[in-house]
């Protein structure tokens, strides 16, 4: 069950952190403000599902800390994991276009606290200011963009290569320029294994390679960025 919790949002810091990725910094002055009126706090427990697979909700979310994985389990118990959403990416668009159901699972994998605007409250936002839907297709068109990328890799990138530019676009935040050096990324490296389709051991020692060459830092459950041009040098040279 999520946990809604919306008199102890704080506006200024939340306001602060949603404008650090490149969508919401992009939006026009009052989008930005619409949104945040609209906005309430979910905190989630780790493991505690956001929504599921089939679910008819189309509200739209933001992370603010923490993170969401994106999965799909299948019959015979596998999971798919696609990516693991953190701060401060937008996520939930692809309903609010098609009205069809949930695509994935949504679970946090941590505490996490999110940001949602619900689907009523988008429908009246959008009924009553029908130029906004533009704003909301370049959040569906970046995701496509990055699937289009990600896809494109499979095909022409090693192992290697598409591990740093995974490592590099969640350094990032999708989309968000940081210009920092180092970024804690909370990421198991099974977890890093079933988003690239590869062993738990191609990927260890993938990222153990990295260590030794001071790009990347290991720690337990999480992977520290040292080097960011050094990991797009070695994406764009090694093979």
């Amino acid at each position: 069950m999520k946990i809604f919790v919306g008199s102890d949002i704080n506006p200024a810091s939340t306001l602060q952190i949603l404008q650090t990725g490149y969508w919401f910094n992009s939006l026009p002055d009052e989008l930005r403000i619409a949104i945040m009126a609209a906005a309430k706090i979910v905190r989630l427990e780790s493991g505690q599902q956001l929504f599921f697979q089939g679910d008819s909700e189309h509200g739209l979310y933001a992370v603010i800390s923490g993170g969401i994985s994106i999965s799909r389990q299948r019959e015979d118990g596998k999971e798919a994991l696609l990516t693991i959403i953190d701060s401060p990416n937008w996520f939930g668009e692809i309903t609010l276009f098609d009205r069809g159901c949930r695509t994935h699972d949504a679970i946090a994998v941590s505490k996490t606290v999110l940001v949602e605007i619900s689907g009523k409250a988008l429908d009246q936002l959008l009924s009553e200011q029908a130029s906004y839907w533009q704003y909301f297709g370049q959040l569906l068109i970046l995701k496509m963009r990055t699937l289009l990328d990600v896809s494109e890799d499979m095909a022409l990138l090693s192992n290697a290569q598409r591990l740093v530019k995974r490592l590099l676009l969640m350094a990032t935040s999708n989309n968000e320029i940081t210009g920092h050096s180092k970024r804690i990324i909370e990421l198991q490296q099974e977890q890093l294994a079933m988003m690239l389709f590869i062993t738990r051991q191609t990927t260890n020692h993938i990222l153990k390679n990295l260590e030794r060459h001071g790009l990347i830092k290991l720690i337990y459950g999480k992977i520290e960025i040292l080097d960011i041009k050094g990991l797009q040098h070695y994406v764009e040279h090694s093979s």
